[in-house]
């Protein structure tokens, strides 16, 4: 008898604990967390693996589904229009945000991405606040996945950058939060809340982007030991105002005087990663992500990599000290996860909103074609060319980003045929070193392009946003403008990390090409999210 109750206590004992195994995943995700970092090449994985963690990168690349073959498969490469593609799936011929700024033609003006008058800042200055996602012209697979719940599924979305707290929190998010560089904070717009949260205030009051600017930014490791990047003193780098070797005092160089810092410094460093998954841990305990049977979503941006893509060279010491110090910050909330949510319940996926080309002095250096496609001095020459055909005038209203606006004001008052005028100006700008097309926004409204670089400028083209010509650089080659120094913009290779991790997802290595509109639209598969019309990506059949 006493055996029999002995036996019979252990089978209960045995119940119990599989009913509660750990290993058992729930029906649909409890929690999605999107992990955008700013300009990761992909090679950043394999160059730094030696000296990464094994709960970081690692952790994540040996447990999921690494697609090794992920590309922003589109011609402008700006960290807006990146971060608008995967949060939609759709590219941005649909999304609408075609770069960072554009020209708007009817307001005659310039227009950032999520720039919004209407709307205030929520807890912080005046200026810094002024954002909301109402120039994104499509929904995020977020807003579809509300919609779908009743708007009972939470989604936040968190970074230091506006842009990336905006876009990817999409038009429905409960909050979204990003970075006051005035007063260090924490804020939000009223378009999401009309004040802040208890907590996030309390956060706030604890100063850490004080504390993280009172540091000196030192190697991780022995410099000697950096030996996948370029000598700390290199000619390719621009620096901070106090240097750019290391180590950086950053306590004197954010000191602007007693008791005033430049916070906007922080972004620069490491630390500003460190500080945003601070805040992004803050936000999953107190609103309470992954807690009911509705999926939530968290989207977490990183974009301290970036900002000192700007700065330093994509072979810098700097940028591989910053990964190695992301690969900890990535370790941590991995544990993290573990013991708020569990692994099972919550699905991770982690890509880039574009990646990094090298410097093309340096390749210039090593012999390689590269070089700068100076726009200020195209631009002034195109002038001096279009005012000895047509007489003087305004002809060209604006460029960014590979885009050229006319003057279609001008041009109509003059009797001008525009699209003739943009033929002139599309042969004269194929003349320039460095441009490999051009293409006339009437060529893309008529033609229908499926292969090469004209089906991605015309993936990138949005008839109401775009310029009247799309320049396509030859590879190697970048913009610059005034100041080669600080108007470098580094953003040509399209080649991105996407890692899947958590939840169901099993281990494997895919190697077909896939594109970022696809993480969404095999999203909306696993939560069984009807298909919207903006969803232009195809299904990643190998996860399931």
């Amino acid at each position: 008898m006493r055996f029999v109750k002995s036996l019979s206590i252990l089978l209960i004992f045995c119940v119990n604990i599989f009913s509660q195994s750990p290993s058992v995943p729930s029906e649909k995700p409890k929690l999605i967390i999107g992990i955008v970092v700013s300009e990761m090449r992909y090679d950043y994985l394999t160059r730094y693996w030696d000296k990464l963690g094994e709960g970081g990168f690692k952790r994540l690349i040996n447990g999921g589904s690494f697609c090794k073959n992920a590309h922003h498969d589109y011609l402008i490469s700006e960290p807006g229009e990146g971060l608008a593609t995967i949060a939609t799936g759709a590219y941005p011929e649909v999304h609408g945000i075609v770069s960072d700024y554009w020209y708007d033609r009817l307001r005659d003006k310039i227009t950032f991405c999520i720039r919004d008058e209407n709307v205030n800042t929520t807890g912080g200055s005046y200026e810094q606040g002024k954002y909301s996602p109402s120039a994104l012209l499509s929904s995020t697979l977020s807003d579809q996945a509300r919609v779908a719940g009743q708007f009972k599924p939470k989604v936040f979305s968190i970074s230091l950058d506006p842009r990336a707290a905006v876009i990817s929190g999409g038009h429905s998010a409960n909050a979204a939060y990003w970075f006051d560089t005035e007063q260090g904070n924490w804020i939000s717009s009223s378009y999401y809340l009309d004040s802040l949260p208890s907590w996030v205030n309390d956060f706030n009051s604890k100063t850490f982007s004080e504390l993280y600017l009172q540091r000196f930014w030192e190697p991780l490791l022995p410099i000697d030991t950096y030996t996948e990047s370029l000598p700390d003193d290199n000619k390719y780098e621009t620096g901070f105002s106090g240097g750019k070797v290391f180590p950086y005092d950053l306590n004197t160089m954010s000191l602007i005087k007693k008791n005033q810092r430049n916070f906007d410094l922080l972004k620069y460093t490491p630390f500003g990663n460190t500080l945003t998954k601070d805040f992004a841990l803050a936000a999953i305990v107190n609103e309470e992500l992954g807690k009911d049977n509705y999926t939530d979503w968290l989207q977490i941006g990183f974009p301290a990599t970036g900002y000192l893509g700007d700065r330093f060279s994509s072979n810098s010491v700097e940028i591989e000290d910053t990964y190695l110090r992301l690969d900890k910050d990535i370790e941590h909330f991995l544990l993290f996860i573990d013991e708020q949510v569990g692994m099972k319940n919550v699905m991770i996926y982690l890509t880039a909103d574009n990646s990094m080309a090298d410097d093309p002095s340096y390749m210039s250096d090593q012999g390689l074609p590269s070089g700068y496609f100076n726009y200020n001095n195209a631009m002034s020459l195109l002038g001096s060319y279009l005012n000895l055909i047509y007489g003087s005038g305004e002809w060209v209203k604006f460029y960014y980003a590979q885009q050229i606006y006319l003057n279609r004001d001008l041009i109509e008052n003059s009797k001008l045929s525009l699209i003739e005028f943009q033929e002139v100006v599309a042969a004269f700008m194929i003349q320039f070193e460095g441009v490999a097309n051009t293409l006339t926004s009437t060529n893309l409204m008529t033609n229908n392009y499926t292969r090469g670089f004209f089906e991605k400028i015309q993936k990138s083209y949005n008839q109401k946003r775009s310029g009247d010509i799309l320049l396509h650089l030859s590879p190697g080659w970048t913009e610059t403008g005034v100041d080669k120094q600080y108007a470098s913009y580094f953003r040509y290779d399209s080649h991105v990390p996407l890692i899947w991790y958590g939840w169901k997802i099993g281990r494997s290595n895919i190697f077909r090409p896939v594109s970022v509109t696809d993480i969404m639209s095999t999203i909306a598969v696993f939560l069984d999210i009807p298909r919207s019309g903006s969803l232009e990506g195809n299904l990643i059949e190998e996860m399931f």
